[in-house]
């Protein structure tokens, strides 16, 4: 036991370097070792002693211990959104500016897979390139006044067809919205001017055919008193006339203004209504 107790005398020195290289060891490559995983965060390893990339398997959020030599790679796994200006040429050879705000997330189960075969920089390699691939491959077969007032959605379909495109690259793409569209600021002001032309005319028609309508209708309305006096002109006499007479009298004297009805003193006969208010 005294010879056990004379080592570990004679050795403390070396005990005290060793606990000193491991603490040594421990600050610097804690970072390594020790990897921690936010919320809204996902992980995927590289084991660079065994099979490199791990697919199968991604890492939650957490507290993880891994080897030093092994790396762990941390994706943002929430919805996250990516402003960019994209120029593209329209059919008349006229560059055209779209700035699109593309709302996108990695797809959970394949973060492995998309860290293998892209990248961290997914974004720069895959969303953006196949998005600017295929706003150049439609919209140069439209014209400026096209794809700036959005005629008939076509700007509204291309968007959709590179949302269908971007979401088959291991990422699920929300929405890409148009922020802005810039013109040529004498391409701009030409098609507002054949816009502004355009609503003027629309609406010189509407008041032209509401005139149309209008002269129809006094027309047609003329025709029928044109008729009407064709039809009832026969038919009248002096009695008839008398008795419409005596008729609109007597709705006269039942009116709250009436006080004196004179029967037969008026002209031809026909009453006379005094003391009207």
């Amino acid at each position: 036991m005294s010879k056990i107790k004379f080592w570990l005398k004679d050795h403390i020195p070396y005990f005290i370097v060793l606990f000193l290289l491991i603490l040594l060891f421990f600050a610097a490559f804690w970072p390594r070792i020790l990897v921690f995983i936010k919320p809204g965060e996902a992980g995927v390893i590289y084991r660079l002693l065994t099979k490199g990339t791990v697919t199968d398997y991604i890492f939650p959020e957490g507290l993880h211990v891994i080897l030093p030599i092994d790396t762990m790679y941390i994706y943002d796994t929430r919805m996250q959104v990516i402003l960019h200006d994209f120029e593209v040429l329209t059919k008349a050879g006229l560059p055209i500016m779209l700035t699109l705000a593309v709302r996108y997330q990695p797809i959970y189960e394949l973060l492995g897979v998309l860290h293998q075969k892209v990248g961290p920089d997914y974004p720069d390699k895959i969303i953006l390139p196949q998005i600017e691939s295929v706003l150049r491959q439609n919209i140069g077969g439209l014209t400026p006044e096209d794809v700036y007032t959005n005629r008939e959605g076509v700007l509204s379909d291309i968007i959709t067809l590179a949302l269908e495109e971007v979401g088959r690259k291991y990422i699920h793409v929300d929405d890409i919205i148009i922020r802005s569209v810039e013109l040529p600021e004498s391409v701009r002001a030409s098609i507002e001017e054949k816009l502004v032309n355009e609503q003027q005319f629309l609406a010189y028609n509407f008041k032209l055919q509401r005139e149309e309508q209008e002269a129809e209708r006094k027309r047609i309305e003329a025709g029928g008193i044109r008729d009407y006096q064709k039809i009832i002109t026969p038919t009248l006499n002096e009695n008839l006339l008398k008795w419409q007479g005596i008729q609109a009298t007597l709705e006269l004297s039942e009116s709250p203004n009436s006080k004196v009805v004179v029967i037969g003193a008026g002209e031809d006969g026909l009453p006379i209504i005094l003391g009207g208010q």
